[in-house]
């Protein structure tokens, strides 16, 4: 039964990549479908197949639908205002033309510490175009490098909810975890941005292929200052930032009226909410048709209500495998071998190709492996704190067609499924078993 879960997973995935790309099927049915296809043969109980689909698909939706829906309109007020040129202007200033792939993997990374990196994406896209734009560059090269930047810090530094779910689990010191996490996640992000530098020139995609430079020039001269265009980006992160800072254990901000109203500022629905309200002020003169459902809010929404399809499609097929019970299998078998320190990798990575959510894969490895921790001769503070960065290293391998955040990606990056496999797939790969290589060698020498 564990082959044949297997190998019914790896013929799904080849039917979502093959429907899309040769078919030219939506990539929203194609995931449906796959999902159908995988719950009847994999022998689940036919009510158990409806109930995971469209949870999957509403638990996505209601997670991140609204933060995408939010971003959207943040970057089409952007994009329209000219705000995100006289960001790419400010940015570039200090990096260089030649230097936004990298600038955007720090951007990214410094983001993603706070923010979930579906999130992340949606919000640093308008400025990751602008800048592309601005150089003359393909997005694929920026879009991966700020994918990757992301992806590190999502699954290896607290206080993303992942690395600190294991770290409760595991029983590891939160600090220790993000010292380790910080060292680790650094050399891994620029693997990162030297994979999408090599492997990302190779594909030629136009950040904004309907905007000429005649366009860009009359928008910068009615666009608003720099500081006015970042606002939009920066306040809703510095919020969400603070909403972690209050969710630590020690309870900086206290346990009353203040950090209640932090938790509620700082959720990213009210953060980014919040964000759309400064992105009002960003035009010279805001109108009324500019809100309607035929101006740029409504353009916004249609453009979000795509994505969403996709990225909830892929939380239902995601739903299906975990409720099909592949993970767990597929967990149990690995964590019977004595790896080492590459077996909270190994499970994690296993867990994550099967389910597509890296957050769960993070808390599932670290489950299966709490009561083995002692026989592992895992037990000391550091040996714990590494076990959870490498649990998140392996959380990173591979994002592809079941995870939301490959959809994210593909969509607002203009790739096809096969491109995001070549760039988002393989990078988390390369940039996951660097990750996993460094713990290794740091428990070689600490351990």
């Amino acid at each position: 039964m564990a082959v044949w879960s297997v190998v019914l997973l790896l013929l799904t995935i080849i039917f979502i990549v093959v429907s899309t790309v040769r078919w030219k099927l939506p990539p929203f049915l194609a995931l449906i479908f796959a999902a159908f296809i995988y719950g009847l043969l994999s022998g689940m109980k036919l009510a158990d197949i409806i109930s995971s689909i469209t949870a999957g698909f509403g638990g996505t939706v209601s997670s991140i639908g609204i933060v995408i829906v939010a971003g959207t309109i943040i970057g089409f007020f952007l994009e329209k205002s000219g705000g995100a040129f006289t960001m790419a202007e400010s940015v570039l200033k200090l990096t260089g033309r030649k230097n936004v792939p990298l600038a955007m993997s720090i951007i990214g990374y410094i983001v993603s510490i706070p923010v979930f990196c579906d999130s992340g994406f949606v919000i640093i896209n308008p400025l990751n175009k602008a800048l592309t734009k601005r150089a003359g560059m393909s997005l694929a090269v920026s879009a991966i490098a700020l994918s990757l930047g992301l992806y590190a810090t999502h699954t290896m530094v607290p206080p993303t909810p992942g690395p600190v779910a294991a770290a409760g689990i595991l029983n590891a010191d939160l600090g220790v975890v993000i010292l380790w996490g910080l060292l680790v996640s650094i050399p891994a992000m620029l693997v990162g941005w030297l994979f999408a530098m090599k492997f990302g020139s190779k594909i030629k995609i136009d950040p904004d292929p309907e905007l000429t430079e005649e366009e860009i020039n009359k928008r910068m001269k009615e666009a608003p200052t720099a500081t006015s265009a970042f606002m939009p980006i920066v306040v809703p992160i510095i919020l969400i930032v603070l909403k972690s800072i209050s969710d630590f254990p020690t309870k900086p901000f206290g346990d009353g009226g203040f950090r209640n109203f932090i938790g509620f500022i700082g959720n990213p629905v009210t953060a980014l909410v919040i964000g759309i309200l400064i992105a009002f002020l960003l035009p010279k003169k805001l109108d009324k048709e500019m809100l309607s459902m035929s101006g740029w809010v409504g353009q916004a929404v249609l453009n979000a209500g795509i994505i969403i399809l996709i990225t909830a499609s892929g939380g239902a097929f995601g739903k299906v495998l975990q409720n099909s019970g592949i993970a767990n299998v597929i967990g149990q078998n690995l964590a019977k071998a004595n790896l080492g320190m590459w077996l909270p990798f190994i499970v994690a990575a296993a867990i994550k190709t099967a389910q597509g959510s890296s957050t769960v894969a993070i808390i599932t490895t670290a489950s299966l492996l709490a009561p083995l921790m002692e026989p592992l001769g895992l037990t000391s503070t550091v040996a714990k704190a590494l076990a959870v960065v490498a649990i998140g290293a392996g959380s990173m391998v591979v994002s592809h067609a079941n995870d939301s955040y490959f959809w994210v990606v593909t969509q607002f990056s203009k790739m096809d499924v096969k491109t995001g496999y070549k760039l988002q797939t393989f990078g988390t790969f390369i940039e996951g078993i660097t990750a996993a290589v460094i713990v290794w060698l740091i428990s070689l020498v600490v351990l």
